[in-house]
């Protein structure tokens, strides 16, 4: 994953097929815990950080398509293969078969579901902030089944096997990440 994309270039790219703000802030919230884990492992923040704002580029207009359609539209955007694989390996075992091999691609696989557990989490707290919030209260939110039912807790477990850390150093340094752009994605 060696070529550099300009992140205003993902950017506009992530807008032309995302005009919803949720997922626009969804993609900012999982571009900062992704370049948070990039420091940890000591690897390119710009690379990741643009693979984590454009992982559902294809979300809101092909949602039936999701992670096949990507590859398309990032394709025809001229991204470089490496990001289009990084992208598409998230749906590993939901959508697709594309196996998370690169670090990049397995912490994306971990941490994008759990953004959204944060994210709801966060929500509920009278600071309505991540900037505030602990890793306990997000296991006790994630113990919670019916809380952001949507959110695959196994996706995320899985995730913590392929990355080999444990649940809560994942949910700590996802938190870490998204505060970095709290103010971006309104939390």
């Amino acid at each position: 994953m060696e070529e550099k994309i300009d992140r205003q270039k993902a950017w506009d790219a992530l807008c032309k097929y995302n005009k919803s703000d949720a997922l626009r802030k969804h993609g900012l919230a999982v571009e900062g815990a992704m370049r948070y884990f990039a420091k940890i492992y000591n690897e390119d923040e710009d690379v990741w950080g643009i693979i984590g704002l454009l992982h559902d580029i294809d979300y809101e207009m092909y949602p039936d398509e999701h992670c096949a359609k990507s590859q398309e539209i990032m394709k025809e955007e001229e991204f470089p293969d490496s990001y289009i694989r990084a992208v598409a390996s998230h749906g590993y075992g939901i959508v697709n078969e594309i196996k998370p091999e690169s670090n990049a691609e397995k912490v994306l696989y971990t941490i994008d579901e759990l953004t959204g557990l944060i994210g709801a989490t966060a929500l509920m707290r009278p600071s309505k902030s991540v900037m505030d919030l602990e890793v306990k209260s997000v296991k006790k939110k994630f113990k919670t089944k019916g809380f952001a039912a949507g959110v695959d807790r196994n996706v995320i477990l899985n995730g913590c096997n392929m990355i080999d850390m444990e649940l809560d150093k994942v949910i700590e340094n996802t938190i870490l990440g998204m505060r970095t752009v709290a103010e971006d994605i309104g939390l």
